[in-house]
C-alpha cells in the first residue's frame, strides 16, 4: 500500500478496487514548516520576560489558517524557593504572550540548589493574517536567580507549522 504525502495537495490515499478516486485530506494538513535552533547558553536574572534569542518567522498563506508552535528546550535554574518561567510570544517580548501573562506556559522550581528540566510547549495559534508572524521563546526569573536555557550545551528548537483551516 502506497501513501503519498504532498504539502501542496494534502495526503493522497491509494485507490482501492471499485472506488472512483483517491481521497484527499483538506483541512488540518501541514502547508509549511519552519525551524530555528540554538545551543547558546542564554541566561537572565530579570523578573520580566526576555528573549532567549530563539525566534522563527512564518507567513501564513490564508488568514484562516493556524500556526502550530512547538518548543523543545532545556531549562536550568539555581536558587532557593525560586522559579525560571518560560513562555512563547507572537512577535517580540513586547508582543502577545501566548501563555499566562505572569506564569507563561511552564516553569522550573528550585526549593534549594540547581534544577535542570526539559521545557516543552505546544500551542495552536490563530494569527488571522497573511502577514509574516514571528514567534519568540522567552523566559524570566521569578525571584531574581539566574534562569537559563542550554546551560550545559543542549540544543533548543522552535518549530512552526502552518496548518490549513
Amino acid at each position: 500500500m502506497t501513501v503519498i504525502i504532498d504539502g501542496t495537495a494534502g495526503i493522497t490515499f491509494p485507490v482501492t478496487a471499485g472506488s472512483a478516486s483517491a481521497v484527499q485530506a483538506s483541512s488540518g494538513r501541514v502547508l509549511q514548516v519552519v525551524t530555528a535552533e540554538t545551543s547558546t547558553n542564554t541566561s537572565t536574572t530579570s523578573t520580566s520576560f526576555v528573549t532567549t534569542n530563539l525566534t522563527a518567522s512564518i507567513t501564513p498563506s490564508s488568514s484562516s489558517n493556524k500556526v502550530l508552535a512547538i518548543v523543545s528546550a532545556e531549562g536550568y535554574i539555581n536558587g532557593t524557593n525560586t522559579s525560571g518561567i518560560y513562555t512563547l510570544f507572537r512577535g517580540t517580548v513586547a508582543g502577545t504572550n501566548l501563555g499566562n501573562a505572569t506564569w507563561g506556559f511552564t516553569n522550573l522550581f528550585s526549593a534549594a540548589g540547581a534544577v535542570t528540566g526539559s521545557i516543552s510547549i505546544n500551542y495552536l495559534d490563530s494569527p488571522s493574517t497573511t502577514s509574516s508572524q514571528t514567534y519568540t521563546y522567552a523566559m524570566r526569573s521569578e525571584g531574581g536567580s539566574a534562569t537559563h536555557i542550554n546551560a550545559n550545551g543542549q540544543k533548543s528548537i522552535l518549530t512552526l507549522m502552518e496548518i490549513a483551516a
